[in-house]
């Protein structure tokens, strides 16, 4: 039988000392990227194999990440989340780091996961998602030492953009119903909709700031132009067929996910088919760009999730290596990420 490679044999490989290899194993936000790169290819041209247990006696490191796995709801919104994971623990496998994943209800059941979560695995760290007003979880992982990066913003009102206690990476929602609302204008439309979620909604509040703010600064009055539903299908298609049947009906509408654009969508159809067939189709224009909205050409905005999953372990690793020891206390202040979407155009806009 082969003997086994060891740390030594991939330093020699690649060319660096001993305490490169164990850095780029350990702590890889202390390397160069070439460097890194040179040592993984060793690792993988030798066959090497880390040796867990004694890793983590040495370093006080599990190398697990744990974060919670959302429901999947109506099958469409939960993608978003599905490709997010998919891309966290891709980024996470490059830094050396496993994804460990749980499920919880609500809130008090997510406090006692994290309890037996830390006891059974002493998880590293947690990603945080889906955030909201008065979220509790940043402050009961803060109050332990245990470290912690949310994707999502924090929603009230103590952190904004720059101020938050704890690190964070987010999209600009606003920023993206913005631009789906400037390309409606830019086209020809003055009545655009907005279909969204009850206000309260952090996420939801900032996709419905984009549109408003859009169209009165081009001179048009939002009031009125927008409903507040529940997220599905069949709650989309009754919001828009309200606007779409009011006096001045709508011509375009912005949706805050592909779930209500879709049943916009069906409201338009069935408006077509039977109720106005010589009137023009009103345009809609989704948020999230699902699989489902490129199958059925619908326009939406696409969010950078394979960047937003690398920012966070990004950020999580800035705390491991700030401090050898765990639990890490952050040698710099926390670190704020704010992405940009992008509007996909499709036949429906």
């Amino acid at each position: 039988m082969a003997e086994k490679a060891t740390i030594t044999d991939v330093a020699r490989y690649a060319n660096v000392s001993r305490q490169t290899v164990s850095n780029v194993l350990n702590s890889p936000g202390l390397v160069r990227e070439e460097t890194r790169n040179r040592v993984h290819e060793a690792v993988k041209a030798l066959g090497y194999r880390v040796n867990q247990a004694a890793r983590q006696m040495r370093t006080g490191r599990s190398r697990i990440i744990a974060t919670r796995i959302e429901p999947d709801r109506d099958g469409i919104n939960g993608s978003v989340f599905d490709r997010f994971l998919h891309s966290l623990t891709a980024s996470a496998a490059q830094a050396g780091y496993r994804i460990l994943l749980y499920t919880a209800d609500d809130e008090r059941s997510e406090f006692a996961t994290f309890d037996d979560l830390i006891g059974a695995y002493e998880p590293d760290a947690f990603v945080l998602t889906n955030t909201f007003h008065r979220d509790g979880r940043p402050s009961w992982l803060g109050e332990r030492g245990v470290p912690f990066v949310t994707f999502g913003r924090p929603w009230d009102g103590t952190g904004g953009v720059h101020g938050a206690a704890h690190s964070w990476v987010d999209v600009d929602g606003a920023a993206g119903t913005a631009e789906a609302t400037r390309h409606l204008l830019d086209t020809g439309h003055r009545r655009i909709g907005f279909l969204g979620w009850p206000a309260g909604s952090g996420v939801g509040d900032d996709r419905r700031s984009g549109w408003s703010r859009t169209l009165a600064a081009a001179g048009v009055d939002p009031t009125g132009l927008d409903r507040a539903t529940a997220d599905g299908v069949a709650d989309g298609e009754a919001a828009a067929r309200d606007l779409l049947d009011a006096g001045h009906p709508v011509t375009a509408l912005v949706c805050a996910s592909d779930s209500l654009a879709l049943g916009a969508l069906n409201a338009v159809r069935l408006m077509k088919t039977g109720e106005r067939p010589d009137a023009p189709p009103p345009v809609v224009i989704g948020f999230d760009d699902t699989p489902v909205a490129k199958a059925v050409g619908l326009s939406s905005v696409s969010q950078p999730l394979a960047e937003a999953a690398a920012g966070c372990v990004s950020l999580l690793t800035r705390l491991f290596d700030s401090a050898p020891s765990r639990p890490p206390e952050p040698a710099a202040p926390p670190a704020h990420l704010l992405l940009q979407p992008s509007l996909v155009v499709r036949g429906s806009a």
